[in-house]
């Protein structure tokens, strides 16, 4: 193990303490996790989320061998203050992880790094260790394990009795993708070996869980074999294993069948066939669930593959053993047992958040119409003159460390780059005045935050942004600037909840444009926003299109959509005329964007960058508050 390790503080939230759990839920989850990963690495502090549980204790047991403090939100460093818990950030310093996931992810790698043997730790992360890394408002996976299950079970144990009948639909939800087919990577091979086994009419061999788990995670005696090929494969990577093969080479007809042809694969954890993060994220929930359903005297048989699910994570090594160190009674078989008269649940009449009420995925046929009917209702493109098209920084003069041309970035596109941070720092410089906060949205590698931190030292500069790696770059250019007066937040938007004066984000991705300007208008601050992948944009549980009153009046939703994926036809190789219509459509989708956040008593031009050849993305909003 590793000796040099920085401490981190962890930062969760406290409500209230209900028998075996600690409240909210995503607390519960961090302290799972940790009793999982035997991590010490953290310093905990509770942080009550209400004036009256000052003074009240946490009942020892449910922390397990974890040492944890107890202070109010006013005693946060205060970076963290600006955000929604849990969140870690390292002592005295300003680079704080925020949200669930980010802190689950970091956690898990913080422990990796420690100490590398813990190499099923690492496997929490996924393939490609991309497990929950999405943020929720893009990710409807991550958003069910995140946010919708956790609250779910939260309103369902608090709930008065005639209101805690029904099974709650996210928990429906997730009985139902459960029975959905597996994807994973390489699963040609597996399931031809599912194929063969299936025309043999044999069973899997299984690895035996009894020596070889213990010698993984103490206290654990699996008393089942699995009898699937899927849940061989499972377990054999839980045991460092190769997964079984069912012969040495495939026989020809084996191999014959196309892929399409293949018989799917069956979950068997929360994901598919491995045990990630994602099941530490919800084991806690479903057994809340479970066990106030017990006593509440309700039958499962409308969950069967949860209630599966739920004994099949228990043969995971070390779940047990972190359960119990919380205090987490997990119900065993015969606790489990369904009532043969009673009907499964028609799944058919579940609402399905995951699924967006897209009216069409697929959208044939040109803008022209679209754009026709916009203009014959008198709606047509808009772009106001820029306030300031010939100004633009020194950056001969200015620190290499500010330049983008510091990244990995040719010449040519670090030069386009300068001209587009001239535009937004130009806009900014004109709205901004001593004191205020200014937060750099979506902000990657910090080109924008890092020289407006640079270019106003009596300004406070806030970079957000869910990619780790990006935010330790722009962390590393700060540090060489000596800068001051910024800090850098790992969290997706929707944990961001502080107060500011200005936002700023160059490209924002497709809704990114739209959670970025809901930050700003709930906030009453000025933003500088220059959107990008228009293609991306589609109805989420949050947004729906088009935004504003005018546009809605006259187009669909389809309709919209067409003008979205058209906007992203501006690319330099593209003929003029189709450039031409791109443009058009871009400034439309923005006109609906500017005239949707009017409607909340905002001013808003849509400026077009100087010069346009900076980025063929180079659509620019400038709103400040009425």
């Amino acid at each position: 193990m590793k000796d040099s390790v920085t401490e981190e503080h962890l930062y969760l939230a406290f409500s209230h303490q209900h028998e075996e759990s600690i409240f909210p839920l995503h607390t519960s989850i961090s302290l799972f996790l940790l009793s999982y990963c035997d991590c010490k690495l953290f310093k905990i502090f509770l942080v009550p989320t209400g004036e009256d549980v000052g003074d009240q204790c946490v009942t020892k047991n449910l922390l397990g061998d974890l040492e944890v403090h107890l202070i109010s939100r006013c005693q946060l460093p205060v970076v963290v203050q600006s955000c929604s818990l849990p969140a870690v950030v390292v002592k005295e310093g300003k680079f704080c992880r925020a949200g669930l996931s980010v802190v689950l992810r970091h956690i898990i790698q913080k422990t990796y790094e420690a100490d590398p043997s813990k190499k099923d730790v690492l496997e929490l992360l996924g393939f490609k260790k991309t497990c929950l890394k999405a943020c929720a408002e893009v990710s409807q996976w991550t958003r069910l394990c995140e946010i919708s299950i956790p609250l779910a079970v939260e309103r369902f144990l608090t709930a008065s009795p005639q209101h805690c009948q029904a099974i709650p639909p996210d928990i429906l939800l997730f009985e139902r993708k459960l029975g959905e087919p597996v994807r994973v990577h390489n699963d040609d091979k597996i399931r031809r070996q599912k194929l063969q086994l299936q025309k043999a009419g044999a069973k899997a061999a299984v690895p035996v869980l009894g020596k070889e788990a213990e010698e993984l995670k103490a206290g654990e005696v699996h008393e089942h074999a699995p009898p699937s090929l899927e849940l061989s494969v499972a377990f054999s990577k839980l045991l460092v294993q190769e997964a079984p093969d069912a012969v040495n080479r495939e026989a020809p007809h084996i191999r014959r069948p196309k892929t399409s042809d293949l018989p799917l694969l069956d979950h068997i954890f929360a994901e598919g066939l491995y045990f990630t993060v994602a099941d530490i994220v919800l084991l806690p929930c479903i057994h809340q669930f479970l066990v106030f359903s017990r006593k509440q005297g309700k039958n499962l048989v409308n969950l069967p593959l949860i209630s599966s699910w739920y004994r099949r994570v228990q043969e995971v090594p070390g779940v047990k053993k972190a359960a119990g160190k919380c205090n987490m009674k997990l119900l065993q078989l015969p606790e489990l047992t369904f009532a043969p008269e009673e009907q499964p649940q028609d799944f058919s009449s579940v609402p399905d958040e995951l699924e967006e009420d897209n009216e069409d995925s697929h959208f044939i046929g040109g803008p022209r119409p679209t754009m026709s009917k916009l203009m014959e209702n008198g709606i047509e493109a808009k772009f106001s003159p820029h306030p300031c098209p010939n100004w633009t920084l020194d950056w001969i003069s200015l620190p290499s460390a500010v330049s983008p041309g510091e990244g990995k970035m040719s010449r040519d596109r670090a030069l386009r780059k300068q001209q587009q941070l001239n535009n937004l720092v130009a806009a900014v410089t004109k709205l901004a005045k001593p004191g205020d906060v200014i937060v750099d949205f979506c902000s990657g590698g910090g080109h924008v935050g890092i020289v407006l931190a640079h270019m106003m030292p009596s300004c406070q500069v806030v970079l957000i942004e869910n990619k780790e790696l990006s935010l330790i770059r722009a962390k590393d250019r700060s540090d060489e600037l000596g800068l001051n007066n910024i800090w850098f937040i790992q969290a997706n938007l929707d944990y961001f909840n502080g107060t500011f004066n200005i936002g700023v984000a160059l490209h924002a991705c497709g809704v990114a444009t739209d959670m970025v300007i809901e930050h700003c208008l709930r906030a009453r601050a000025a933003f500088v926003i220059s959107p990008c992948c228009y293609g991306f944009i589609q109805n989420t549980v949050k947004f729906k299109y088009p935004r504003s009153h005018q546009f809605k009046e006259v187009l669909s939703y389809k309709e919209h959509m067409i003008l979205c994926r058209f906007a992203d036809q501006t690319a330099v190789q593209l003929p003029p005329e189709r450039r031409l219509i791109g443009k058009q459509c871009m400034g439309l989708v923005d006109l609906d964007r500017a005239w949707a956040a009017e409607e909340h008593n905002y001013s808003v031009q849509v400026i077009s960058m100087e010069p346009e050849s900076c980025s063929p993305k180079n659509n620019m909003f400038v709103g400040t508050p009425a």
